[in-house]
């Protein structure tokens, strides 16, 4: 890779906040190989100022796939190892005592960031899990009894490993529904795999990325413009009909003993509007919500342990609910 590579005009410079998020996407591939899902969705929760939980075997670009993303929006940007010893003053911050004047100050924790890593979430113990409640629904963070607000914008993106279970504390469901979107990361198909291969052989450090190319594109005005367009995206009560229907659907599903809660129908109909809007349209169809069905809903419902042993899965369930639900004509 030509570390001198900066042929495209930044798009920092337009006005036009669709055309900066779609420049965004494309300066992310410069470092991130074959994850456009998962870089779309990063997108979308920061239209719809939620938080994404991004599930993926070790070393499939998870870390590497935020820090560019902060890079390419010019954000701040921090990452948390979260481990069985770690304390929620290590995530919130804590007051210090100062002997030189006697006083207590508070010295903020990583979550006082704009895009925070929170990697390997299902590793710490519940207290510390629950410290990021507070910053991810109230966004701030209160100690001694004092709020502090979280700089803006704010995103979580949580990893887990979906294949270790030793040693870990799985999250509770009332924490899952936090998160926006539950973002699956695969593995590379064997093209991209080479392509991620040979831009090591010729020198990409993931550790640098300016000299991988990586520009500011886009400016957290712009962000500000979009998530402005995004709320005046219509949608009609067809749409809103068709969002409660297939939320109740998995309510009654025989496969599953937690269905999608009215938290969970909301936040279809959100990430359908940002959806929508990024795809140039200033209306919500069908297909915007058949398209987020899956990562907005797939952590939100519980399957059956039989329906479990027998290999159902709950992307599997949904997918079915979407092609019976009859669609709004």
């Amino acid at each position: 890779m030509d570390p001198t590579t900066d042929n495209a005009p930044p798009a920092a410079d337009s006005g036009d906040p669709r055309a900066a998020l779609e420049t965004l996407r494309a300066e992310i591939a410069k470092a991130v190989v074959g994850q456009d899902p998962a870089v779309t969705g990063l997108v979308v929760a920061l239209l719809c100022r939620g938080h994404v939980l991004l599930e993926g075997v070790p070393g499939v670009a998870k870390t590497l796939l935020v820090r560019t993303l902060a890079a390419a929006l010019e954000l701040d940007t921090k990452r948390v190892q979260f481990t069985p010893d770690l304390m929620p003053s290590d995530v919130t911050g804590s007051l210090v005592y100062d002997a030189r004047t006697a006083e207590f100050s508070f010295q903020p924790g990583p979550v006082f960031t704009h895009l925070l890593l929170a990697d390997e979430i299902n590793r710490t113990p519940p207290k510390t899990q629950s410290s990021l409640l507070e910053a991810m629904e109230e966004r701030q963070v209160t100690v001694d009894g004092t709020p502090r607000p979280l700089p803006e914008p704010f995103l979580v993106a949580a990893t887990q490993n979906p294949v270790e279970y030793e040693g870990t504390y799985p999250l509770p469901e009332a924490q899952l529904d936090r998160f926006l979107l539950k973002l699956n990361v695969p593995l590379p198909s064997r093209q991209d795999e080479i392509d991620v291969v040979k831009r090591h052989a010729e020198g990409f450090n993931p550790r640098d990325l300016r000299a991988a190319g990586v520009r500011p594109v886009a400016t957290s005005a712009h962000l500000e413009a979009a998530r402005e367009a995004v709320s005046r995206t219509v949608v009609s009560s067809e749409i809103t009909g068709y969002v409660v229907d297939i939320c109740r659907a998995t309510r009654d599903s025989p496969s599953l003993t937690l269905g999608v809660s009215p938290r969970g129908a909301t936040a279809l109909l959100s990430t359908s509007r940002a959806w929508a809007w990024l795809t140039g349209r200033d209306y919500v169809i069908p297909d915007d919500v058949k398209a987020l069905a899956l990562p907005t809903l797939r952590h939100r419902v519980q399957l059956r342990p039989e329906a479990e042993m027998e290999g159902v899965t709950a992307d599997s369930v949904i997918t079915a609910i979407l092609a019976q639900v009859p669609v709004p004509r």
